[in-house]
């Protein structure tokens, strides 16, 4: 397991002396991981065959767009936002100095205002760079990677109207045998995955998913993986789904499982273990069913075991996009979800049988438009660099709201 260390420091010290507070922080060993709460590791896996799918291309309508855009905004160039809240989301963007090259900035879905939240690394200056954001609408997380060594540490603090409101503490740091976590935030939790790197010394060590939640002095450990988690985790209304490998005595068996936010992930909403073998790229819980993607196909596994996003839960029925997934699946728990494909987005209303196109900014073809928001939304939002017509350089980032 990681080493851990949690450190208080003021808002003022987060911008201008975040160092210091370093060297006094006492060392915290948290407690060893928990297994998978009670009932999410007994599912059976799913294996299904192609009678228990639709396949959306061939058995539902092309209509008119059925989604209609709320808001276009322009953010500076080099901005990546980070799938966030329906209100805020978390970005990393182009630093002031050269000796603070990242900072961390969040973008506002209602106006596309960017406020600069994190413009310092707590870390110290030399070798450390932001990497990484989060936000909900109450909580902000970010991490910090040392660039010749590849330490990591992440932090926490609470959050409102574009701007940090208290204390920030160190929630976790590592050495490069842990990859940077894979992070959400939900209302005022940060949940991240701490996971052995491919290549380090620590390959076989579990893997683990902790909880903090803004207000207490450390987090706890929620979920254990005897292995990798397959997916970053999802935060989606009262869910967060994770991907944790189970039933370790049969096999590589992925579980794909969300945990209830109302008591902190202490229980178990619903769970789908995929084929042998099979690994999912993204999940997330909307509503009753679980929206998934394989991006690859396998030789043995049925229905599941083939290249595709599936939205279902259960032994099905899935619906499925039969085209190669990019990124997680936004819905507003009515039926209808947008599925992002190559250079497009497919808007599949499930209740009517219908789907139609959503296509990017234009001149995105080479940089690509992604999501800005996944899971349960009211709000879809994506972002684009686009390229200058005359120059064929990026000139901006565009960020697109539609409502679902």
């Amino acid at each position: 397991m990681a080493d851990r260390r949690r450190i208080l420091t003021t808002r003022r010290g987060l911008i201008k002396t975040a160092g210091v507070a370093a060297g006094a922080a006492a060392l915290v060993q948290l407690l060893p991981g928990c297994s998978h709460p009670s009932g999410s590791d007994t599912s059976e896996p799913v294996v299904v065959d192609d009678s228990q799918s639709t396949n959306i291309l061939e058995s539902y309508q092309q209509v008119d767009l059925q989604i209609s855009e709320t808001g276009s905004y322009d953010l500076s160039l080099g901005c990546a936002p980070r799938e966030g809240s329906p209100t805020w989301v978390a970005a990393i963007e182009q630093g002031d100095s050269a000796s603070h090259l990242f900072k961390a900035t969040a973008v506002s879905l209602l106006s596309g205002n960017s406020s600069d939240v994190v413009t310092r690394c707590m870390s110290g200056t030399s070798n450390w760079v932001i990497y990484d954001a989060h936000c909900s609408d109450e909580v902000f997380a970010w991490v910090e990677l040392n660039t010749l060594d590849r330490s990591w540490r992440l932090y926490g603090a609470p959050f409102a109207d574009g701007a940090l409101t208290a204390q920030a503490m160190e929630l976790w740091q590592s050495d490069a045998n842990y990859d940077p976590p894979q992070a959400c935030c939900a209302g005022p939790r940060v949940i991240w995955q701490v996971m052995p790197s491919t290549s380090g010394s620590k390959t076989n060590d579990s893997s683990y998913c902790y909880l903090w939640r803004s207000g207490q002095g450390s987090a706890k450990s929620v979920v254990e993986s005897r292995g990798r988690f397959a997916a970053a985790p999802c935060a989606s209304a009262s869910t967060v789904t994770l991907c944790p490998r189970v039933r370790n005595d049969e096999g590589t068996y992925y579980g794909i499982t969300a945990y209830s936010l109302d008591n902190d992930m202490g229980s178990v909403i619903d769970q789908l273990v995929l084929p042998v073998s099979v690994r999912p790229m993204c999940a997330v819980r909307i509503g009753d069913e679980f929206a998934f993607s394989i991006e690859a196909n396998y030789s043995s596994g049925g229905l599941l075991a083939s290249m595709g996003t599936y939205i279902g839960h259960g032994t099905g029925p899935f619906v499925r996009l039969a085209r190669e997934p990019f990124a997680g699946v936004a819905g507003n728990g009515r039926g209808l979800y947008v599925i992002k494909s190559v250079s497009s987005y497919f808007v599949v209303d499930t209740v009517a049988r219908t789907y139609s196109i959503l296509a990017a900014a234009s001149h995105t073809v080479d940089y690509g438009e992604y999501p800005a928001t996944v899971g349960l939304v009211q709000t879809f939002a994506t972002f684009a660099t686009l390229k200058n017509v005359d120059t064929g350089y990026p000139s901006s980032v565009t960020l697109r709201t539609f409502a679902l």
